[in-house]
């Protein structure tokens, strides 16, 4: 049974994750996400909708638009359709901590049979998310790349971009951390639900991820008590004061190509423009440089 191994390692009367089952789509194209999740370590999640289920890989570092960058990839259990919608905090169990929808959209085979190109390990895909974007290809090391746990040779793969109009150098992940489906962080997840949950017997107690948590959990209960005194956050406060600009004008200032503008200075001015959080991420070329400026005369 596909989900078997998903179901045994949780109980469902104490995570809002769902039980699901396994739906099979006959859509040419098929749902992607990929879930931030801080637990015990903080790591990215790739899930792939193949076969009525989401087929899972956790990536440590997350995922790198550079070619040069090979990233692990563990393949973990399959999981269900109704997960790639979940955002929120799993209390306690197996995978305790708060899971952000970091990225969602379509995926596209590059190969004629994907089980057996699952099987050959060997699976060329496009991606056609908000944040991630073109060609991919997930390769099985055989547990020999660093990182990989002693005993995990079928479960080691790694994650490449290839070189194309959607690579380059740029860390997406640093810049656009947060969620496409609230536009929160991981303190925002965490206070609208208990920041004391994890008082004691927090999922990370040590090194980085255990400070990480720390900073989380002590912001997200002042985000909740500024929220139930009505107060409004910084960024709101701001939003609010802004004036109102005509939608024609919008467009001018964030990326509707000028007259005599050359393409290469467009896309510098619209990668600077780009929102770092949610928005699409448009062709960047992997650079992340100002856009020019002249000096007025006096």
């Amino acid at each position: 049974m596909a989900l078997e191994e998903y179901r045994k390692k949780r109980d469902f009367s104490k995570t809002p994750e769902p039980a699901g089952k396994a739906v099979r789509s006959s859509a040419p194209e098929r749902f992607f996400c990929v879930q931030k999740h801080l637990a015990s370590h903080l790591h990215y999640d790739l899930r792939l909708e193949h076969n009525g289920v989401l087929l899972s890989w956790a990536v440590p570092k997350g995922p790198s638009l550079d070619p040069r960058i090979k990233r692990l990839a563990m393949h973990v259990e399959d999981h269900p359709l109704e997960y790639g919608e979940f955002e929120g905090v799993i209390p306690e169990g197996y995978g305790a901590g708060i899971v952000m929808l970091w990225d969602r959209g379509t995926w596209v085979p590059e190969v004629a049979d994907v089980d057996a190109a699952l099987t050959k390990g060997d699976l060329k895909l496009t991606l056609k998310g908000y944040k991630l974007k073109g060609s991919w290809v997930l390769v099985r090391t055989g547990g020999r790349y660093p990182g990989a746990r002693s005993g995990s040779e079928a479960r080691s793969w790694l994650l490449i971009k290839h070189r194309d109009e959607w690579s380059g150098d740029l860390d997406i992940t640093a810049f656009a951390p947060r969620s496409v489906k609230s536009d929160g962080d991981f303190e925002d997840i965490l206070a609208e639900k208990t920041p004391a949950i994890w008082r004691s017997n927090r999922p990370a107690k040590g090194g980085e991820a255990g400070a990480m948590l720390a900073q989380i959990i002590e912001r997200a209960a002042k985000l909740k008590t500024e929220r139930d005194d009505g107060q409004p956050r910084a960024h709101e406060t701001t939003k609010k004061t802004q004036p109102h600009r005509p939608t024609q004008e919008r467009g001018r200032d964030e990326g509707t190509p000028r007259k005599h503008e050359t393409t290469k200075r467009r896309q510098t001015r619209q990668a600077a423009a780009s929102p770092r959080s949610t928005g699409t991420v448009e062709k960047h070329q992997g650079r992340k440089k100002a856009p020019a400026t002249r000096k007025g005369r006096t």
